[in-house]
């Protein structure tokens, strides 16, 4: 492996690292953020980001305190740790009351029945929207924060405004199709099964809650995809919490 590859590999997020595992792809090394970006958005978009970049940050200052970054920090804590709870506990296979269950195979369900993906792409859906929900909120009042401190802060938070507006669409669409490439890894796990039972034996779905079973092994898979989600979506509103932290007089 070439040293640009190695970087941009080491750059990767969490969860283009795990995605990478289901459908690996050549890294391009020559890919461009900047350009990329450019690709994504239209002229109305370049001029809302344009008026916030040139908007005029040097007026009069307001003094910085830290009594409205701690807030605001503890509540990013929360936001993780109940996010991170429910992702955890499934309800199958971890103790403790889940808030949306792990699907299990119905009664008297045929293994071929038993199966089914569909189940576990509504799971997957269910735990984005939490995500969503939970992370816009904490993103809303960081961006309410920043706009009541410096004209330096208040640009930083119309800049992440504008940000959020022009990409929310492509994020939905992006962040959609990680359940369809986690089906991939379902039929790997479900195909490996197959191979290692007995050329006598009868699949039986009942068994497939067990520990050790490959039903709990796409679990953890699940899980795994689903915390680095949830990390990669908590990056903007962290980043705009740390901001708060810092002197007024910092350029965006």
């Amino acid at each position: 492996m070439t040293p640009g590859l190695q970087r941009t590999t080491f750059n990767r997020s969490g969860l283009v690292r795990l995605l990478s595992e289901i459908t690996p792809e050549p890294v391009d090394p020559k890919y461009d953020f900047g350009e990329r970006l450019g690709q994504w958005l239209d002229f109305a978009d370049a001029l809302a980001l344009f008026s916030a970049l040139n908007a005029d940050a040097a007026k009069t200052t307001m003094p910085a305190t830290g009594a409205h970054a701690n807030p605001l920090a503890a509540q990013l804590t929360r936001v993780r740790e109940n996010l991170s709870s429910s992702i955890q506990n499934d309800g199958v296979f971890s103790e403790g009351t889940a808030r949306v269950r792990f699907p299990t195979p119905l009664p008297q369900a045929t293994a071929k029945e038993a199966a089914d993906f569909a189940p576990y792409h509504r799971y997957y859906l269910a735990h984005q929207r939490d995500m969503a929900s939970a992370i816009s909120a904490l993103r809303s009042n960081a961006r309410k924060a920043l706009a009541a401190r410096s004209p330096a802060h208040r640009q930083l938070a119309e800049l992440d405004a504008n940000f959020d507006k022009i990409l929310i669409v492509r994020e939905r669409n992006l962040l959609g199709n990680i359940p369809i490439l986690l089906a991939r890894r379902f039929a790997q796990r479900y195909q490996e099964h197959q191979a290692s039972l007995p050329a006598t034996a009868q699949d039986d779905p009942a068994l497939w809650t067990q520990p050790g079973s490959w039903l709990e092994a796409f679990c953890q898979d699940t899980q795994a995809m689903l915390l680095a989600e949830l990390d990669l979506r908590l990056k903007p509103a962290a980043g705009l919490i740390a901001a708060l932290g810092q002197e007024d007089n910092t350029t965006p």
